[in-house]
């Protein structure tokens, strides 16, 4: 099991979770600095950390043997994370999804192979995992849960193409999905996706 940074709100009080992933070369401690900026209060806070500060070792659109077993491990730890929510007697939709660039890939890649009814999911920077995107991996019904998807329309990481293809399959399983594409070349968090997320997903 991984190790889960924590703040805010203690578990058995919280009716809120937002599960936070980092991104590669960052950490727990990292992403957990959004709390400043997100209306996070009143959540619990949970943010695990990667091995090794990634969460699987290549581009997430390597071929799919490359990032593995990585990616499975991956995917595996936060299902663990998940069912132990579920067993304190959380339901799906008091979990949130907050991710950036590889953390934002890893939490769509999870919420869209486990979709349901989550409170939402923001994805600065990201879209789902594999050389192609394969729509027999996914599964459920997300039942109108907020994603936000913001990016650079030609950032160095994460190609357009990948997130409208990414945004059309979970749409596809009944995601209520917003992208916010901007015209720069920046790999980072903008305050207008801030704003948006603020407003319409916590």
């Amino acid at each position: 099991m991984l190790e889960i940074v924590q703040r805010g709100v203690s578990l058995d009080r919280a009716e809120k979770v937002a599960i936070m992933l980092h991104g590669r070369g960052a950490s727990a401690h990292s992403i957990l600095e959004l709390e400043k900026y997100l209306n996070l209060e009143g959540f619990a806070l949970l943010a695990p950390q990667a091995k090794g500060n990634t969460w699987y070792p290549f581009s997430f659109m390597a071929p799919d043997a490359s990032n593995e077993p990585a990616l499975s491990n991956s995917i595996r730890h936060l299902e663990d994370l998940v069912s132990g929510l579920y067993n304190q007697g959380l339901e799906s939709e008091q979990i949130y999804w907050i991710g950036f660039s590889q953390g934002a890939c890893l939490s769509l890649e999870f919420a869209t192979r486990h979709a349901k009814r989550y409170g939402g999911v923001a994805a600065f920077t990201g879209g789902l995992i594999g050389e192609k995107l394969q729509p027999w991996k996914y599964s459920g019904d997300f039942a109108g849960t907020p994603v936000f998807i913001g990016a650079s329309f030609r950032d160095m990481h994460v190609p357009l193409e990948r997130i409208e293809a990414s945004a059309k399959l979970m749409q596809s399983l009944g995601a209520n999905v917003q992208k916010l594409i901007f015209q720069d070349t920046m790999h980072t968090i903008r305050q207008e996706e801030l704003d948006w997320v603020n407003t319409h997903i916590f």
